[in-house]
């Protein structure tokens, strides 16, 4: 796409469609080959170069990351789908850039080795700098220079941190770092929990953990729809890697370096937890309500990873998907709520005396019957497509989000307040009330802004719809609602997934087990 040039933008669009369509048919494949498997042998490894492990690069596929790259997919298509009605023409290199950050995303949640997911941070971080300023203007420039400006600094932590790794152990393969750390010597475990501190200061600032979140509201309400669509899984890429990292390298048997860090997980997760909800609250405008929302999902994720407990992974799992699903399908309903309240009113008939209706019309409404402030009746006043459609979403998203019944933001918020109940410490308790509490706000957040747009029309004529905008949005409906018709189906994937992740012994062994394909008889060394 990129060679042919500023034209064809029509074979553009279609080959990108046909990229990412297969794409998410290969991760869904990749998802259903873990799932068949015994926990054990619940990984799909592949040696892009055929060299022993852990010389060469290794890519792994075990729940967790097949799950992540069905979501890279599903998001992804859902936003293209989108961006076809109008925003692919506000530039000249969407669909490239598009593609790039997919193949970003993808890498980094596939990459078994720490300088490649360096590598795939930096290709996904590039393509969003395009994108967050496709369509250009004054905002857009302004909040792309701070996102940029954070996200470099972070990329440089990430380096200084991944060096001094790699100076403690010798190795920047995930796996054999977490095999070495054990006979690392007690000399050195200072500068070990250093670069991994550092390391994981890079890690959270992508996740938009507080206080280094501050970029993160004013860049997703100035990106454009598809891109802030996109854009809700990329702080979901920071919470992976630190969930990944954390429970490889200090499980609980790590010895003097168990658990490290796991409180400030908790307590981190929590005051940003605390920092979104409140911002959700204050936030008048539905584009900054929908990132603070972004921020307390990466909170609820930060907090429950340093529990370090299987049953609340679980159903964190669960609701990485779901709160996924919601903060894309928000992005996009934004701009479309945006519209339709910047509908002017259309030109008026005006009665001029020169014509009769009949009887029937002018007819005083029988006793009883329900009235608007015009005294006209309301029984039977059919309602736009368009405006039922946006009303229909936007309040099922709504509740997705507030954890409402019986949606899967509730399924998931139920299983983690269930695990919670079981550990009985103050922490926990913590998060359990505020995980209530963050629910209430965002219920009545988002319910203040349905009133904003659905019960003051003031006279408005429905907005116009395309159906290539509707499309994606309610693809992305019928993925939650199956999520939570097939909620036991999801949750025991989601567990085996948790399991797998304390079992960190799992991992090393498959992925440093992994063997070369011999070469065949009689080929060149």
């Amino acid at each position: 796409m990129l060679l042919l040039g500023e034209g064809r933008r029509g074979l553009k669009a279609v080959t990108n469609v046909l990229s990412t369509a297969l794409g998410l048919v290969i991760a869904v494949a990749l998802l259903l080959d873990v799932a068949g498997r015994d926990a054990p042998a619940a990984f799909g490894i592949y040696l892009p170069g055929n060299w022993s492990v852990p010389f060469g690069i290794v890519l792994v596929a075990d729940r967790l990351s097949a799950l992540m790259v069905v979501l890279t997919g599903g998001v992804g298509l859902a936003s293209l789908l989108y961006a076809l009605a109008r925003w692919q023409h506000a530039g000249v290199y969407f669909h490239v850039l598009f593609q790039l950050q997919l193949m970003g995303l993808y890498g980094a949640f596939l990459t078994a080795d720490l300088f490649n997911l360096f590598v795939f941070f930096e290709v996904l971080l590039a393509a969003s700098y395009g994108l967050l300023l496709h369509g250009g203007g004054g905002e857009r420039v302004r909040a792309g220079l701070h996102y940029i400006t954070i996200n470099l600094v972070a990329s440089l932590l990430f380096l200084i941190g991944v060096a001094v790794l790699y100076g403690v152990t010798g190795t920047l393969n995930m796996a054999d770092i977490a095999q070495k750390l054990p006979a690392v010597p007690a000399s050195d475990r200072g500068l070990l929990h250093a670069g991994a501190a550092i390391l994981a200061i890079a890690f959270l600032a992508k996740a938009g953990l507080w206080p280094l979140n501050f970029w993160l509201p004013p860049a997703y309400a100035a990106a454009s729809a598809p891109a802030a669509a996109v854009f809700a899984i990329l702080t979901k890429v920071g919470v992976y890697a630190v969930l990944r990292l954390w429970t490889l390298c200090f499980p609980a048997d790590a010895g003097a370096s168990a658990g490290f860090g796991g409180g400030v997980l908790v307590w981190g997760g929590i005051a940003t937890l605390v920092f979104g909800a409140v911002g959700m609250l204050a936030s008048q405008q539905l584009a900054r309500l929908a990132g603070y929302s972004v921020i307390a999902s990466s909170g609820t994720l930060v907090a429950t990873i340093g529990f370090d407990e299987p049953a609340l992974s679980g159903g964190a799992l669960f609701y990485l998907a779901s709160s996924t699903l919601a903060g894309c399908a928000l992005f996009l309903l934004v701009e479309l709520l945006d519209r339709a309240r910047e509908v002017e009113a259309g030109p008026q008939q005006v009665d001029d005396g020169n014509y009769a209706l009949p009887a029937f019309f002018d007819a005083e409404p029988p006793l009883g019957t329900n009235l608007d402030d015009d005294e006209e009746a309301l029984i039977g006043r059919a309602i736009p497509a368009a405006l039922a459609f946006l009303g229909l979403t936007f309040t099922v998203w709504a509740m997705v989000t507030a954890g409402l019944p019986p949606l899967s933001g509730f399924v998931a918020k139920l299983t983690m307040l269930t695990a919670l109940l079981d550990l009985r410490t103050p922490a926990a308790w913590t998060l359990f009330v505020l995980l209530i509490l963050s629910g209430l706000f965002a219920a009545m957040s988002l319910m203040r802004v349905g009133m904003r747009h659905f019960w003051t029309t003031q006279d408005r004529p429905p907005p116009r719809l395309r159906v290539i905008e509707t499309l994606p949005i309610a693809g992305l409906l019928a993925a939650s609602l199956a999520m939570v018709l097939q909620a036991e189906t999801a949750l025991t994937y989601t567990r085996a997934a948790a399991e797998g992740l304390h079992a960190p012994d799992l991992y090393i062994n498959a992925v440093m087990g992994a063997q070369p394909v011999p070469r065949a008889t009689g080929s060149a060394p």
